[in-house]
């Protein structure tokens, strides 16, 4: 399972969204094995005056955090940051200086899904990888 939020300044973020959504959900069922029917991404355009960010960073900055079920090993996690990286420069033109990724992990039994805890639903997928 994962959630995936996204962040940016609006003007930059709206125009790719749909873009920027199939490159991550690629790069998630490619290194993470996701089904590619399990996608949830939330997208946050911003106003410029609410989104800080340290200088040497444009108005493309972007942040993606990732929620999932933790698992993976710390290479499949690598691999993908390193896909995200490379997929974002090349499809979108957004450099790896302006984009920050972060990888939150929860146990299955803190995840409530479909009525369950997660710990207790039959997956159709493996998180180990």
């Amino acid at each position: 399972m994962g959630q995936i939020k996204i962040y940016g300044v609006k003007e930059r973020l709206n125009p790719v969204k749909e873009m920027l959504s199939g490159l991550i959900h690629s790069c998630m069922v490619e290194i993470l094995e996701f089904p590619a029917d399990k996608k949830f991404h939330r997208f946050f355009p911003m106003n410029k005056e609410d989104f800080y960010f340290a200088s040497g960073r444009t108005d493309a900055y972007t942040i993606i955090e990732i929620s999932m079920f933790e698992g993976r090993t710390a290479e499949s996690k690598k691999q993908l940051i390193k896909l995200l990286f490379e997929r974002i420069n090349s499809e979108l033109n957004i450099s790896p200086q302006d984009v920050e990724i972060t990888i939150f992990e929860t146990p299955k039994h803190n995840w409530g899904i479909r009525g369950l805890p997660a710990d207790e639903l039959a997956l159709n997928y493996k998180v180990n990888i």
